[in-house]
């Protein structure tokens, strides 16, 4: 296994890989990975003849008073698991590197990116839209793997891939969860005990506004206005967001048809957890 933190080396290393005919699958990752990161791995590794794991915090895509400082990092760790997975490259590219004083351009999605977590976390899709056409320019994946617990984001990079012309073909993979159900995240780390006992509360409103919805409610305001109240049964926990959403364009609804998403965004004492159910509704 190779591991670099230059671009120039690492743009050598994969030339040579394409040349020789490879398919390079890609899973882009902030680090300190879980079953979650490892799931995508898996299906690289099973769909690719040459598998590269990018590890960065990426600055850009946190905003102000969030958590960029304190985000968990174990490269050595990270790198443990990623060499008995059998990864063949772990890119960790310097700050400098992808983000030189002289910085000036982004890449943005300006439709998809305006609901959930566009709209509670501003800037934050600008961020991640501009690190992920810098790494596909560097890695020049033909695959890459994304989970379903980002969905707004998935939506995004589908979108970035199709509108910028890229020759990269997106798998979407299940939310991986933890067995209390919580979905797998980094920021789970941050949890103690009683926040973590807590947080069961996320998937317990998701079930419920999924049950109504299959009981033949079609009322948004009232499944939501539901949901929140398994919410704030928890003294510790915040409600970003709760939004029942066309899955295709996260466009709002008037009345719950077809295929819908129900999302989430909720604070444990601080920390924010996202989750999401998508089902089809006749």
């Amino acid at each position: 296994m190779i591991i670099t933190n230059n671009v120039k080396k690492t743009k050598r290393i994969l030339n040579v890989q394409k040349l020789d005919n490879k398919v390079i699958g890609f899973v882009p990752t902030m680090g300190l990975l879980h079953e979650g990161h490892l799931s995508l791995v898996r299906q690289a590794k099973a769909k690719s003849d040459f598998v590269v794991i990018s590890i960065f915090v990426n600055p850009i895509q946190f905003g102000r008073g969030e958590d960029y400082g304190s985000y968990p990092r174990d490269i050595k760790a990270d790198s443990k698991l990623l060499m008995e997975e059998g990864v063949d490259l772990i890119f960790c590219p310097n700050q400098k590197d992808m983000y030189p004083s002289d910085f000036s351009v982004f890449v943005d999605e300006t439709e998809l990116s305006q609901s959930l977590c566009g709209k509670s976390r501003p800037g934050h899709f600008r961020g991640v839209c501009t690190v992920l056409v810098k790494l596909f320019n560097v890695i020049v994946p033909d695959k890459v793997y994304f989970g379903q617990k980002d969905y707004q984001q998935a939506l995004i990079v589908k979108r970035l891939i199709n509108n910028l012309n890229y020759d990269i073909k997106m798998y979407v993979l299940p939310t991986i969860r933890e067995n209390d159900k919580l979905a797998m995240s980094t920021r789970n780390n941050y949890l103690n005990d009683n926040e973590r006992k807590d947080s069961r509360c996320i998937y317990e409103a998701l079930s419920l506004g999924k049950e109504l919805i299959k009981q033949g409610e079609t009322r948004v305001f009232v499944v939501v206005d539901k949901m929140k109240n398994v919410i704030m049964k928890k003294r510790s926990t915040k409600i970003a967001y709760i939004e029942i959403l066309d899955a295709v364009n996260l466009k709002s609804l008037k009345k719950i048809k077809g295929k819908i998403l129900i999302a989430l965004a909720v604070y444990i004492n601080g920390t924010r957890l996202i989750d999401n159910i998508a089902i089809s509704v006749k």
